[in-house]
């Protein structure tokens, strides 16, 4: 990798970043926001309507004529116009309309809020899967490095032997074929490696820093509650779950609105209207008229009657639809945690199995070693001994990193992340 700031990042650093850095989060942050202004504005048709209306006018005189248009007579009408008006108007009834819009307001702002939550959870995994590959790399890079030591270490071996003429130079040929197969695939590690960075450091809001994985990560003891454990925790916790479940909520809130439509709205209304000239009398008299009322009205739309109840038998489906999704996201859910937890238990038996490997080929390789320096043994031999030893190695270090990306899997998916 090019010189960079190299910087130590921790799961727990790695996830603060995701909260401050990361695009898609904020743009649900600035969705829940929104929801929250949304409410806000849903709580104000609780409140009174008031309106007020002012208009000046030049009015023309009046012109009367007998029906057929005969007989014209003109009089002279005040020019001035003005009018004023004061309309106030506070809903007392409305089938529970306006309940039931603050309610499905909360229910959008809840939803806002979870897919927040889940939005959160997914960019974390996703910073994680890019961490934990760097990670990979990172351990790949020093067993290559290590191993390139040890070739390097047997070339010379080699040579010596050869010096003396107990070797052939086609041994040291083929060894020295292995240094530069180790060599180039330490380079692919090392620009693998890099690629990730970049993407990793884009995610995190990062610019020109070489990102060094914590090394203590694989160190780390997870727990075994069992599976019943991660079963429960995500029926509490997983945002899908709480996504359908809001989801009856607003389907029950909809057939709520569907049915106030079928009932009248009941308001307590008051008026004060200020208008001049008095044009009702011929000639028209240039005064001002004041009157003001107080009352209750009643509004119903007749035609609720054949036009409301199909709404109503459509709300009624949703709401039968949102259960039958929420039953769906239940299973999909526990199947989840169930395959979820099934790996990482695997990912327990796989590090036993690759520790195993690792001390067989440790040993093979020894005695492989042993009997090449003690001419028991061909060339091709060590060289079969070294690539299994370097392959164990690496099944090592990715087994170790496997337990660690199954645990937070198993965290992502039950929603605890």
């Amino acid at each position: 990798m090019k010189s960079q700031e190299r910087r130590t990042l921790t799961v727990d650093q790695l996830f603060d970043f995701v909260e401050s850095n990361s695009k898609t989060l904020q743009t649900q942050k600035t969705s829940v926001e929104f929801a929250s202004k949304g409410l806000d504005a849903a709580k104000s048709q609780r409140l009174p309507d008031i309106n007020t209306s002012l208009s000046l006018s030049y009015n023309g005189n009046v012109l009367i004529t007998d029906r057929d248009f005969s007989e014209a007579h003109g009089y002279s009408a005040p020019h001035l116009g003005n009018s004023f008006a004061l309309e106030a108007q506070q809903v007392v009834y409305a089938g529970g309309a306006i309940n039931a819009g603050i309610r499905m307001a909360e229910l959008q702002q809840e939803a806002a809020q979870t897919s927040e939550q889940q939005t959160r959870q997914q960019q974390r995994f996703l910073a994680l899967g890019q961490y934990l590959d760097l990670y990979r790399l990172f351990n790949q890079q020093q067993v290559y490095e290590q191993n390139i030591k040890l070739t390097l270490r047997l070339i010379e071996d080699i040579l010596a032997k050869h010096s003396e003429g107990m070797a052939l130079r086609n041994d040291v040929t083929r060894y020295e074929l292995q240094l530069e197969n180790l060599r180039l695939a330490l380079r692919k590690a090392q620009d693998q490696r890099s690629i990730l960075n970049h993407q990793l450091c884009n995610t995190l809001g990062l610019q020109d820093v070489e990102i060094v994985p914590d090394t203590t990560l694989t160190q780390a003891t997870f727990g075994h509650s069992g599976e019943e454990a991660w079963q429960t925790e995500a029926l509490s916790s997983s945002p899908a779950l709480k996504q359908a479940a809001i989801g009856k909520l607003m389907a029950d809130q909809e057939l709520k609105l569907a049915k106030s439509e079928l009932l009248p709205k009941v308001a307590l209304v008051a008026a004060d209207h200020l208008n001049g000239p008095f044009t009702y009398d011929i000639p028209p008299k240039d005064i001002n008229v004041n009157y003001w009322y107080v009352g209750v009205g009643v509004q119903y739309p007749i035609s609720s009657l054949f036009k409301g109840n199909k709404k109503l038998h459509q709300a009624r489906i949703a709401t039968r639809r949102s259960t039958e999704a929420h039953a769906v996201a239940a299973e999909q859910v526990n199947n989840a945690v169930q395959q979820a937890y099934t790996l990482y238990e695997q990912a327990y038996a796989e590090l036993d199995t690759q520790r195993k490997s690792v001390e067989l080929a440790s040993q093979n390789y020894k005695v492989v070693n042993d009997r090449y320096l003690s001419q028991l043994a061909l060339i091709t031999d060590m060289i079969d001994a070294s690539n299994i030893k370097l392959q164990a190695e690496l099944q090592e270090v990715n087994a170790l990193i496997g337990i660690v990306y199954a645990y937070y899997q198993m965290k992502y998916v039950s929603g605890t992340l």
